[in-house]
């Protein structure tokens, strides 16, 4: 097989990234350098080309992940033009929803990469990148008297205790009582 276009490995490494975005999320870092190429739809050998280690793939799926809930929430400010409380609302109504619930790949990555970045060292760049995230997502949440970080503590909490117990009548109950614990808190400041 013939050399790709720098164009074409620049094309391949975004697949990457985004393949492995998703599949950390959904099934956690241990994935395989196997099987997340031939999710992407790509040779195993080819990852080495790309990627220094597969902590560096990690790192950088990471701060795509994050980028991608930023770009969300910041689309849902123009949605609701620039009506923050609005905004923020249609972020937790779709936060602690079913369809959030079983749709981690597509999910928030501070739910679905916690206990994964929790156990890597404090040194690397997908911990740093974590930090600087969950700080952000706490800041949009947060505003006039309301507390980002216990708004952001429920709605991670709720989504991951409710991905614990899904299939059970529980999994649905935590979901809405985080939702209307949220909206109530809301609606008392």
């Amino acid at each position: 097989m013939g050399r790709v276009s720098q164009a074409q490995a620049q094309e391949n490494r975004r697949r990457v990234v985004e393949t492995a975005s998703r599949l950390f999320r959904e099934q956690g870092t241990q994935v395989s350098v196997a099987d997340l190429m031939k999710a992407a739809g790509l040779t195993h050998g080819g990852f080495y080309k790309q990627f220094a280690s597969k902590e560096a793939l990690v790192d950088e799926a990471t701060a795509h992940a994050f980028d991608e809930i930023t770009q969300r929430y910041s689309a849902g400010l123009e949605r609701h033009e620039g009506q923050r409380d609005a905004a923020q609302q249609a972020l937790i109504d779709t936060y602690l929803s079913v369809e959030h619930r079983d749709d981690p790949a597509d999910g928030c990555p501070v739910a679905a990469l916690a206990t994964d970045i929790a156990r890597e060292g404090g040194g690397r760049e997908a911990r740093r990148v974590y930090t600087e995230g969950v700080a952000d997502f706490a800041g949009f949440l947060g505003g006039d008297d309301q507390d980002g970080i216990v708004r952001l503590c429920t709605l991670f909490g709720a989504l991951v205790l409710s991905r614990a117990t899904k299939g059970s009548p529980l999994s649905e109950e935590i979901l809405a009582a985080a939702h209307a614990a949220l909206i109530r808190g809301a609606a008392v400041e």
